[in-house]
This record gives structure tokens, C-alpha cells and sequence, in this order.
């Protein structure tokens, strides 16, 4: 199965929501742990028991894991071979990208199936210009994983760079849309190329009917994203599904509480 087969058959199971596996130092604190490698396999290893079984999709970010060194990089390769062991889809949050054999080292870090980094899918930056990416694109297609390519993000600095015009008249966010969808044509049910894009950007003012692929949407819950954002930018549309982290996480360490906390956020976005 491609990855977009993979992905359309869990959100279909289990529900359009994804979890960000995000371990601040104050987390980890409120979790009574220690800010070390020792404290965040323990909370790496509650939130896989928690949530990898339950919910569609896991998405660790990968600063905060690197951030404790060799031992930190290790808990997240544990992490991911847990929770793809238990079901979970686990998008490894890492927005890389760069050009040439650097390019082509993030494929095989983050995209190659001999690697313990990774996952399913990897999130990628396209600001060296979309074609930079095609090694990590290729890499994915070669393994059945996907890419997510950010195109519109929620900070405010993001629209300085993405709603730019190019000399074509497009926006640097539809030129990019627009590529995804050349790379998705004629994929079912999904492509594997898929679209980062905020709850909290406001108008959406780009046209995503060709795309042909998923859209991760973060931003909900401690952001200020809502699932009536989710309702309002995309409609019904196939393969959107939003993502939240703190308002999940702070239900921890208690597996029971999180588990709790995903259901409920779960049921939000499904109410709309």
C-alpha cells in the first residue's frame, strides 16, 4: 500500500486526528519528570501505550528529541517503532530541506525503510524552492511514505513569505500546491504528497481543488485552532485532519486521562 492508501484507511478507522508528540521542558515538568533522556523515554513511552493504539495519526517533533542529544534521538527511534507497532501513522515532524546530496541525506535519514528515523511520513520546508525536495519525493515514493510539504503555516511571520506573489501572479503557497498536485496526479484514493497548512491562517485564499493529497492541519486547542476553523477552510474535503498537542498532552501522565483527552478532541472535530 502506498502511504496514502495507508493514511485514507486510518483516518477512515480511527478518525481524522492526529497527535503531536511534543515534549517541552514545562511538560515534562508538569509530568513530574526529570528534563533529560531519562524523563522523556518515560514520557515517550506513556504517550505511545496511550495514544498509538487509538489514535490515527502521532506526530513527533523532532527538536525536541534531538534537544538531549544521542540518547534524545534514540527515544524518538524507539518511539516511532512502537507506535507504527501499534497502529499509529507516525509523521516525523523534522521540516527539513535543503538542496542536493544534503537533500538526499534527509531521504535516507527520514524516508529510507533501513532507517530507524523513519516513520511514515516526514514534514519538509519548500523554501529552497520546491524541487529541492524531490529527493526526499522520490525517496518516499520508492518506500510507500509520504511527504508534507508546508505551505501555509499559523505563525505570522509565515504569510511574509507564503501569500508573496511571484512574477507569475501565484502566490509562493499556490505555486506550491499546485507542484504537490503535479506529484498526486492520479493517486487513489490519496497522493503521498501531502500539505502542512494552519487552522489559525485565516482566510485560506488559495485553491487546493487539484491537490489530490492530504492536508495536516495544526494548530488546534493551546494555538487557538478550533474544529470549526477545520469545518470553515476545508469543508468535507477527503484527507484533512487536525492536530493537537498541549490541549491533549496536559491530560498526562495518567494513560487513562489521555486517552480521555484525544477521544474528546476527537469528538470536536467530528462534531465540527
Amino acid at each position: 500500500m502506498t502511504f496514502g492508501d495507508r493514511l485514507a484507511a486510518a483516518l477512515d478507522k480511527r478518525g481524522p486526528l492526529c497527535v503531536g508528540i511534543d515534549p517541552h521542558a514545562s511538560l515534562l515538568q508538569a509530568w513530574g519528570l526529570t528534563d533529560d533522556a531519562e524523563g522523556l523515554g518515560s514520557f515517550a513511552a506513556a504517550a505511545v501505550e496511550a495514544l498509538a493504539g487509538e489514535v490515527a495519526v502521532l506526530k513527533p517533533q523532532s527538536a525536541f528529541f534531538e534537544r538531549h542529544g544521542s540518547a534524545g534521538v534514540a527515544v524518538l527511534e524507539r518511539l516511532i517503532a512502537d507506535a507504527r507497532s501499534a497502529g499509529a501513522i507516525v509523521i516525523v515532524d523534522a521540516k527539513r530541506g535543503d538542496i542536493g546530496s544534503t537533500a538526499a541525506a534527509y531521504a535516507d535519514a527520514y524516508l529510507d525503510s533501513g532507517s530507524p528515523l523513519a516513520g511514515d511520513a516526514v514534514t519538509a520546508s519548500p523554501y529552497l524552492g520546491y524541487g529541492s525536495l524531490r529527493p526526499m519525493i522520490d525517496m518516499a515514493a520508492q518506500n510507500d511514505r509520504g511527504v508534507f510539504v508546508l505551505a501555509l503555516t499559523s505563525n505570522p511571520e509565515g504569510a511574509q513569505v507564503q501569500r508573496a506573489t511571484g512574477v507569475d501572479g501565484r502566490t509562493v503557497a499556490q505555486s506550491i500546491i499546485d507542484e504537490a498536485a503535479r506529484d498526486n496526479a492520479g493517486a487513489a484514493p490519496l497522493g503521498s504528497v501531502g500539505l502542512v497548512i494552519g487552522a489559525t491562517v485565516g482566510d485560506l485564499g488559495v485553491d487546493l481543488a487539484a491537490l489530490n493529497g492530504p492536508v495536516l492541519v495544526p494548530g488546534l486547542g493551546a494555538q487557538g485552532g478550533t474544529p470549526a476553523d477545520l469545518r470553515r477552510l476545508f469543508g468535507d474535503r477527503p484527507g484533512v485532519f487536525g492536530s493537537a498537542s498541549r490541549s491533549v498532552l496536559r491530560a498526562g501522565p495518567s494513560v487513562t486521562g489521555l486517552r480521555d483527552a484525544a477521544r474528546r478532541q476527537l469528538d470536536e472535530i467530528v462534531a465540527g
